[in-house]
């Protein structure tokens, strides 16, 4: 981040408040350009919504990405609110409720990815009743996944995606369903990966796994998705992906697979899902000091924010030793003098709220204002924003650095999802009904 960074985050702290969460547009466009130039524009990008789900960055993201990744009625919901249209979303996760498959049916999502033989039958069935015809992909489930990401999701017993013994029966299945019609195969099976040799042997694990199920059961799919893999550095001690020398390494085989696509079926598709990656770096979460006290030899920094609206800061969503995020301090109301190392907590009413550990920050006073770096995905949505009451944050979106007077308040505290909130949506993509939801 650079100093027009801080000066803004100053600035949104002084004019709406702390604690928010900012997020920075220029940002993901810089990310998104990266991926698209690193792999020369031979994936299509799909944003993964559960990593960030707010509207307004909804909204302005369909400028930048092809897809929208969604995991459940309410993203439809909400990405249908943001104005993408429902050809363009994805409907993955592996426990869709039949309302919900229904509800995607019949808003005429473009794709459902099927994670088990049980709910092709499911989905089979719903669509039948409707006399459409519904794409789908289907999830794999790898059976060797390399050492070295943070989130593994294959390789072993998993909810995600059908097992690879399983694959040619349900294929079959699916192939001989007119109702159904198999787009492609999804495989999405690791996450939060910083090295390149562990990303490397992914892609060749996947290719090879697409290339050999498509060859053995005869199939030229359109579609093939690949969950990225990508990685952001949270804490200091960190560094980042060296995306150039990554698809130095991938490219290859990532040319040579596309080829391969393209011969069976000239419309072929490689699309890589992301959310972590294009959203993680761009988004600061700001919390204001109110108090600082001693306790035993430690000095304790207070402050209006905590666990319950960012609890993977807080070491709390797949961490299982607490590190320290990257936090600055952004706002004095005093000239400092000096460095203290402090502990960062929350004002929740339990001693899981904390935020840093013996962090040294420039000395605190009451009405300072701290941020924590690398927030802007699984931040408000993947916390307990409702224990203990409090108001929830506002949320942020910096349409260009160049202009701190583009910072917009985004927040949206509406329920995720709800049958009318449906509803609506329906009968706002049918264009029956212009009321908005």
């Amino acid at each position: 981040m650079t100093t027009e960074h801080l000066a803004i985050l100053q600035s949104v702290a002084q004019r709406f408040g702390t604690p928010c969460y900012v997020y920075f547009l220029d940002s993901i466009r810089e990310r998104v350009a990266l991926l698209k130039t690193a792999f020369e524009g031979l994936f299509s990008i799909s944003y993964a919504v559960k990593s960030n789900p707010n509207l307004g960055l909804l909204r302005r993201i369909g400028g930048m990405v092809e897809y929208l990744d969604v995991s459940s009625a309410g993203e439809i919901a909400r990405a249908l609110r943001a104005g993408w249209p429902a050809a363009m979303l994805t409907f993955t996760g592996p426990g869709k409720t039949e309302s919900e498959l229904a509800f995607a049916v019949e808003v005429g999502v473009g794709e459902i990815v099927l994670e088990s033989a049980d709910e092709a039958r499911v989905l089979k069935e719903l669509v039948r009743r409707t006399g459409r015809r519904q794409r789908v992909l289907l999830r794999i489930a790898p059976e060797r996944v390399p050492r070295g990401f943070g989130l593994v999701m294959g390789g072993r017993a998993t909810p995600f995606g059908i097992d690879q013994e399983q694959l040619d029966e349900t294929v079959a299945f699916v192939v001989s369903s007119p109702e159904l019609e198999l787009d492609g195969f999804h495989v999405f099976a690791a996450s939060q990966c910083l090295r390149v040799e562990p990303l490397v042997e992914y892609y060749e694990i996947v290719t090879r796994l697409f290339r050999q199920t498509c060859e053995r059961l005869h199939l030229s799919p359109r579609t093939f998705v690949f969950g990225s893999g990508l990685g952001i550095p949270y804490h200091p001690e960190e560094s980042p992906l060296d995306l150039s020398a990554l698809a130095l390494r991938a490219l290859p085989m990532l040319r040579q697979f596309a080829q391969w696509a393209c011969a069976r079926r000239k419309d072929a598709t490689l699309v890589l899902e992301t959310g972590r990656y294009l959203v993680g770096e761009a988004g600061v979460y700001l919390a204001g000091v109110t108090r600082i006290k001693r306790s035993h030899g430690q000095t304790i920094a207070i402050c209006d924010g905590g666990m319950h609206q960012h609890l993977t800061a807080a070491g709390h969503l797949g961490g299982v030793i607490p590190r320290n995020f990257k936090i600055t301090k952004v706002y004095s109301t005093a000239k400092s003098d000096g460095e203290q190392v402090y502990t960062l907590v929350g004002p929740l009413c339990t001693t899981l709220d904390t935020l840093a550990r013996s962090i040294s920050l420039p000395r605190l006073s009451p009405g300072d204002v701290i941020a924590v770096w690398a927030s802007g995905a699984y931040g408000l949505t993947a916390s307990p924003w409702h224990f203990i009451s409090h108001p929830p944050p506002k949320e942020i979106v910096v349409e260009s650095v160049s202009g701190e007077s583009l910072a917009i308040d985004e927040s949206d505290f509406g329920p995720l999802w709800w049958p009318a909130e449906a509803s609506v949506a329906v009968a706002n993509h049918n264009g029956t009904n212009e009321q908005q939801g």
